[in-house]
């Protein structure tokens, strides 16, 4: 990436933070990680720095291990559906398991955030891996890891195509006439795949941002059509996608305060895997421009250990820093998540050229 290239920042909302112990030492009472307000706070903090996106991570089933880690959540489409009129720039993108959720159903939940969010909806597709997941439903075995990637591809083609199925147009509302849509301008996907067979049309308008951004792990060797992809480590790159590295943070104003907070947490539990980072915000606003043009990223998706403590430094110290070094915008120059990722005009493969 080159010096004058800006990166792009995302941030996970998680639950207390990042680390599994985040919940022992965050000001944060237990309770609050069930209210909206918990993460509209820290999107609000998010929106304030101008960040690209907030994330927030869901499955089918608990989160698994015992009574020291966090267990339930909210239903991240609906929780952010909450927030969506209550900002105004942010990005908001849920995660949804497409396994075990028809696509159908995943377009117009997405589409409708699109709307109540005026244009900054995103959906991070996500498969589902897991027995106690299967169980839930009872419908299907369990996939095997293959094809639950390829079904998760087949979800985000549908949807794409879901999305399309009514033109920009096609609301006419023609009093005289007394139409309100143009059915020459709704469209059957007629959709035949592996898992799927789909009708159409959706029974939602074509979103403001006429596809909402996509986004899937880079783990999956279908990412081929997403808009971002978020990657643990360097990998295969994909065209025509950002690659947003997921990072976790341990901030404090001093590098010995920082090693002090990680080892804390450590005598609780070892940090997930991943890349990861402690130190002080000035010197991750310095390491991340670096660590982005050694390995060909368009920007990290954060992942503070603990919330708000480390979100706060986050957006208090180290993206002004990159702001000041020209790495990060200083304000949004758009209204919507496509402009804020310098995505295209999403065009509608039904539409006449």
């Amino acid at each position: 990436m080159g010096s004058a290239q800006q990166l792009h920042l995302a941030v996970a909302l998680d639950g207390a933070g990042r680390h599994p112990a985040a919940w022992r030492v965050s000001d944060v009472r237990p309770a609050a990680l069930f209210t909206a307000a918990h993460y509209l706070a820290h999107a609000k903090l998010a929106e304030a720095a101008s960040l690209d996106f907030v994330t927030l991570d869901d499955t089918l089933a608990l989160q698994p291990g015992g009574e020291d880690v966090v267990r339930g959540r909210l239903d991240a489409l609906l929780t952010f559906a909450a927030l969506a009129p209550l900002t105004s720039r942010i990005g908001l993108v849920p995660t949804v398991t497409t396994t075990h959720t028809e696509p159908f159903h995943i377009s117009t939940a997405v589409a409708s955030l699109d709307f109540a969010s005026r244009g900054r909806a995103g959906v991070l597709a996500v498969p589902s891996r897991t027995e106690a997941e299967a169980a839930h439903f009872g419908r299907r075995t369990l996939p095997s890891e293959a094809d639950a990637e390829a079904e998760n591809a087949e979800v985000v083609d549908v949807i794409a195509r879901l999305w399309d199925s009514w033109e920009d147009d096609a609301i006419i509302r023609d009093e005289p006439t007394g139409r309100f849509i143009d059915r020459e301008k709704l469209h059957y996907v007629d959709f035949e795949g592996r898992f799927f067979s789909i009708k159409g049309p959706s029974i939602t308008p074509r979103p403001p941002q006429g596809h909402p951004v996509v986004a899937v792990y880079g783990d999956s060797p279908y990412a081929h059509g997403a808009d971002v992809v978020l990657i643990d480590e360097p990998r295969e790159r994909f065209p025509d996608a950002k690659h947003l590295a997921g990072l976790s943070i341990v901030l404090a104003e001093t590098e010995q305060a920082a090693l002090g907070r990680r080892r804390t947490l450590e005598t609780y539990a070892p940090f997930p895997p991943g890349l990861s980072f402690t130190g002080t915000p000035a010197d991750l606003a310095s390491e991340l421009p670096r660590l982005a043009a050694a390995n060909g990223l368009d920007g990290f998706h954060i992942l503070p250990a603990v919330l708000p403590d480390d979100l706060a430094l986050f957006t208090a110290e180290t993206v002004p820093a990159l702001q000041a070094a020209g790495a990060f915008r200083q304000t949004y120059t758009g209204t919507t998540l496509r402009d804020h990722l310098g995505l295209g005009v999403a065009a509608n493969q039904y539409a006449e050229a």
